[in-house]
């Protein structure tokens, strides 16, 4: 499979009753999500690593082909410079091989105080990674990491080491009019998008607004860019996050649908092969 679509989250009590049956336990929600979505951004490891057991169940209870995109700990990637984190990076990528072949590329976030200034530390950082036996993708924030000679700079670096460029789409905030429920979501940063693929898959952050419709242009030119990268061979995951968190099921929804209006190299969504939400009989 070329191309994986998701949330930000498995495990959220809003989807009760439309992505998950509504009776449902919270214990089943991993199980039920990976039935419907086939991949996950993994943010829950960037606030805390799980023991070894954890990611063993992770992996019993999710099927085959489904993917995790999970966010290396914050208390790695944001405090101060790389270099004196890769020790316990390393350990955390050993802790996480439980997941077997359901690991997808593993994300660093960067903030937005790590410049270009500190490039050689993130060059050296990213080349001591384990780049054979796991794949990675950066997000940097910022804003000189988007200007030249910077921009320039580290997508050579990128392409150069086969890691991937985090592309976070917050147009769709930012864009809309001012609204109280977004002033939280809104902390993230206004950031250009800078549509590029520098390594054999893209990871895409699509921020969406609670209204669907509002969405719907920037969902639109996202359909032509990756219909494009998918023909050039390009893995893609795309992951659908909303500051009102029911709304990113059916967002992403909407998105494969419009996917399957445009191609046909677009694997069927899982979800849309169970009719109406059922209560589970095996647990």
């Amino acid at each position: 499979m070329t191309f994986y679509l998701g949330c930000a989250i498995w495990a959220y009590k809003g989807w009760l009753g439309e992505l998950f049956p509504s009776d449902s336990r919270a214990a089943d929600f991993l199980h039920l999500y990976s039935r419907r979505f086939t991949a996950v951004e993994g943010n829950t490891t960037f606030y805390s690593i799980p023991d070894v057991e954890t990611v063993k169940r992770w992996a019993s209870e999710t099927p085959d082909g489904f993917k995790f995109c999970l966010k290396l700990p914050k208390s790695l990637t944001h405090n101060g410079l790389l270099q004196p984190a890769l020790p316990g990076t390393l350990a955390f990528l050993t802790k996480m091989q439980g997941l077997g072949d359901r690991l997808g590329p593993f994300l660093a976030q960067l903030p937005p105080s790590y410049s270009p200034s500190r490039f050689d530390d993130l060059a050296a950082f990213l080349t001591a990674l384990p780049r054979n036996e796991a794949e990675f993708a950066l997000e940097v924030r910022h804003l000189d990491w988007f200007r030249a000679p910077h921009a320039e700079n580290l997508t050579a670096l990128l392409e150069g080491l086969g890691v991937g460029r985090v592309l976070l789409d917050t147009r769709p905030l930012y864009d809309a009019p001012d609204d109280p429920q977004l002033h939280s979501e809104r902390k993230k940063p206004k950031l250009p998008l800078q549509p590029s693929v520098t390594a054999p898959f893209s990871l895409i952050r699509f921020i969406s607004h609670p209204d669907l419709a509002l969405n719907q242009r920037f969902l639109e030119e996202w359909v032509s860019l990756v219909d494009q990268w998918l023909q050039q061979g390009t893995r893609i995951y795309f992951f659908v996050h909303c500051p009102v968190e029911e709304r990113s099921p059916a967002t992403a929804r909407h998105f494969q649908h419009l996917l399957e209006q445009h191609n046909n190299l677009v694997p069927p969504l899982p979800w849309n092969t169970i009719n109406t939400p059922t209560q589970l009989n095996l647990f």
